[in-house]
């Protein structure tokens, strides 16, 4: 009788330790909301081919943690923050999502990253690329995974400058990202050693470039600027060809510039363009394999944006798997304990400012003569280590370094 008591004392408190490991999943399912840009001008890039990473994450992870199933949802923002904030509100009050990812537009990336802070949610940014958001609007809950606008200042600017493209005339987007382009842009420039002569701004997605870009040809400056989001890059780049703007000595700097636009813009037109990216589709072996997969599922090679997605959200299902929780502060702290080791990046690692430090890529678009096929669009000039491509740590103003929680 006895032995019958203690077995059934060891069953009970056996199911009563799987009981509460199993509690440390919330509602009984990991659910990932992607919130991107479906409809407008960054669809190609990020959109319906960030929802398809995020799904191929999802299912090389076999589909569940610790147990539990793990479901993808997704939404259009349309860019708006206000179309943003509703819907990241509905997901996290109603709808339990537990980390929101991809996020192009940084406006709109700045409200989420208030919400799914006040509401101890995890953000994971992969397309939006203020610096400021891993700066003064950092957030203990957000990681900032692919690329920002230090790091495509930083990359392109000061070898421009040092070739002797000594002065910048910049067209923005005039809002939360372009400027923050422009500024980090222009502070490069000037530390490198050249000077900024001025600039012109336009809404987001605007049809016709053609007033800005003559503004920009008539200041005479060496290097006409396009700190854009991809899509307005496209539009402009196109028109500043028909213009012949290169043609008659200018250099066109296109500071956020992927695949998908390359491809629009065409190398007859890009070709000779410098850029700064966190991934292209051919470096090795590994990008290779990765980009064939999603090309087969998506029709399109993968941007740094979509490949971003898969990696963050690969690497944030690891850390709720050893964490034993999807409590966003808990699965944090296990990211930033966790090197990132993947296609996307070698030795990647998650700094308290929420900023994934890792290599940046300098690229330069192929001429027609040198591309052997309708993605092969880039060739590699230097890799940036990470600590050299992003800024430091103590440059940021991020309120939370060096506080605990």
């Amino acid at each position: 009788m006895r032995r019958a008591l203690w077995g059934a004392g060891l069953a009970l408190a056996a199911a009563l330790c799987a009981g509460a490991a199993q509690a440390q999943i919330s509602d009984d399912v990991v659910k990932i909301g992607v919130l991107s840009d479906m409809s407008a001008a960054q669809a190609d890039s990020t959109g319906p081919g960030s929802v398809t990473a995020a799904r191929m994450a999802v299912e090389d992870f076999g589909g569940t943690v610790l147990g539990k199933r793990i479901e993808v949802v997704s939404a259009d923002h349309q860019n708006k923050p206000d179309i943003g904030s509703n819907i990241v509100r509905q997901w996290l009050e109603l709808q339990q999502v537990d980390v929101v990812a991809d996020v192009p537009t940084s406006s709109v990336a700045l409200a989420v990253q208030n919400l799914t802070r006040e509401r101890d949610r995890l953000f994971l940014n992969s397309s939006a690329g203020s610096s400021d958001l891993s700066g003064p609007a950092c957030s203990p809950n957000a990681i900032h995974w692919t690329y920002d606008t230090y790091s495509l200042a930083n990359g392109t600017a000061g070898p421009l400058v040092s070739q002797g493209a000594s002065s910048w005339y910049f067209v923005t987007a005039d809002y939360a990202f372009g400027h923050a382009l422009e500024r980090d842009t222009g502070q490069a420039v000037n530390r490198a050693g050249g000077k900024v002569i001025g600039s012109v701004r336009h809404p987001m997605g605007m049809a016709d470039f053609s007033s800005a870009l003559l503004q920009a040809q008539a200041s005479g400056a060496k290097v006409i600027a396009l700190a854009d989001p991809v899509g307005d890059t496209a539009t402009a780049a196109k028109q500043a060809g028909e213009f012949g703007i290169q043609q008659q000595g200018q250099k066109l700097v296109g500071l956020l510039i992927d695949v998908v636009d390359l491809r629009a813009i065409g190398l007859e037109t890009a070709q000779g363009m410098l850029l700064t990216t966190s991934f292209y589709w051919d470096r090795d072996n590994e990008t290779r394999a990765f980009a064939q997969r999603f090309l087969k599922r998506h029709g399109r090679m993968p941007t740094q944006f979509q490949a971003g997605v898969y990696s963050s959200i690969a690497n944030y299902l690891k850390a709720v798997q050893a964490t034993g929780t999807d409590a966003a502060r808990a699965v944090v702290a296990t990211m930033r304990e966790t090197p990132v080791n993947d296609f996307f990046a070698k030795n990647g690692r998650v700094r308290e400012d929420g900023r994934m430090v890792h290599e940046m890529y300098l690229m330069q678009v192929k001429a027609p003569a040198e591309s052997k096929g309708e993605w092969d669009l880039l060739k590699p000039i230097a890799t940036i280590p990470g600590d050299r491509a992003f800024r430091p740590i103590e440059a940021g103003n991020c309120p939370y370094v060096g506080k605990a929680g």
